[in-house]
């Protein structure tokens, strides 16, 4: 194609989101706690800790983050902390990317 004939391709909120997503889930730890949510969808904060053996306060730390951004809702249920996979359509692509 000749100079000046591409299209221009803003940066939009849209792709902000995408970057900041991508970038969190470009964690070794993190690819481990979304593959664990993508097939049991919620978990408390022990139970994921105990399934990656792994320590609490590192995974609570990596799903606040993912949490801060949209990928996770939480709930507190006495004195645990549950999360619970948010599924849009990024982050189901994602699942095809990361955990197959």
């Amino acid at each position: 194609m000749e100079p000046g004939h591409y299209r221009k391709i803003p940066i939009d909120p849209v792709i902000t989101k995408r970057a900041r997503l991508l970038s969190l889930a470009g964690d070794e730890t993190r690819i481990r706690i979304l593959c664990f949510m993508y097939e049991y969808g919620e978990a408390c904060v022990s139970d994921i800790a105990e399934s990656l053996d792994m320590n609490i306060n590192t995974i609570s730390h990596h799903l606040r983050m993912m949490k801060d951004n949209g990928m996770f809702t939480s709930e507190r249920m006495g004195t645990n902390i549950c999360y619970k996979l948010v599924r849009d359509e990024f982050v189901n692509n994602l699942e095809k990317t990361i955990c197959t």
